[in-house]
């Protein structure tokens, strides 16, 4: 690779990923922020708590912290070692999101069979009729924004914890125009006129479905930053071994 070339991939991989580090450390922040505030405020399955939103942000923005902090040392003080190991990190990045894809993908309608058994096992054990609990404040805004109640249908919050021999649903169910209605939701049973009927698990599904274009340009967007650090990383790495053996050829003089 020429000396400009080489130069430019430098520079290229080197910004790219202090953008990602910064990233990283936003999304960090953003996780810590969310478990200080809001105490796991997105957790739909409690026993499931490593899911929740903080705990990913977390997750996500320490791995992109250590990776982009390898690219960006690795290249700006052309350490093959740390070259090497940003290879190997993203390298294993790329295994692992391949191998959960492909997963997903097989086994998506026991995924989704039993991620609707644990939002009913959330909604039976663990919702309170308190503003101060997660999952009351999780359903409510669910409830708000996809129009919709429980999980198959409105009939999931008969029963539960929070009334356990009445068949009530959250306030939040209501119909925005109806809310103001005295026992909108605590009828046994509910008036099914004045509340939504629908279940939240075909509307959020539509919802993801309605918005595929987006997360395929988000899936591409990630591919082209894999595939380019792996490609940049690998040229940086051989062409500081090729310089290093070459000073150090022209270092060797047998007629000295």
């Amino acid at each position: 690779m020429g000396r400009s070339g080489y130069t430019c991939v430098r520079h290229v991989f080197c910004t790219l990923n202090v953008l990602m580090w910064l990233c990283g450390c936003g999304m960090l922040g953003a996780g810590i922020w969310l478990r200080l505030s809001y105490a796991g405020y997105t957790v739909f399955t409690p026993q499931f708590s490593m899911i929740s939103a903080d705990s990913l942000f977390i997750a996500t923005g320490v791995i992109m912290f250590v990776v982009a902090f390898f690219g960006c040392c690795g290249s700006w003080f052309q350490s093959r070692c740390m070259l090497i190991t940003y290879f190997s990190l993203v390298i294993f990045m790329f295994l692992v999101e391949f191998l959960f894809a492909t997963l997903a993908f097989v086994f998506r309608e026991i995924l989704g069979n039993t991620l609707k058994q644990e939002l009913l096992t959330g909604i039976t054990k663990h919702y309170e009729n308190d503003s101060s609990n997660s999952l009351y404040k999780t359903w409510s805004h669910i409830h708000h924004e996809f129009h919709c109640c429980g999980v198959k249908d409105y009939q999931d919050w008969y029963y539960i914890s929070a009334w356990p021999e009445m068949r009530y649903v959250p306030s939040s169910c209501c119909i925005p125009n109806m809310t103001n209605i005295t026992g909108c939701g605590m009828n046994d049973p509910p008036d099914i006129d004045i509340i939504y009927t629908q279940g939240c698990a075909e509307q959020v599904q539509m919802w993801f479905v309605e918005r595929l274009h987006i997360i395929g340009i988000i899936g591409l967007v990630i591919a082209f930053i894999q595939l380019f650090g792996l490609i940049s990383s690998m040229l940086l790495f051989c062409t500081v071994r090729h310089k290093r053996s070459s000073h150090a050829y022209k270092a060797y003089n047998p007629n000295s």
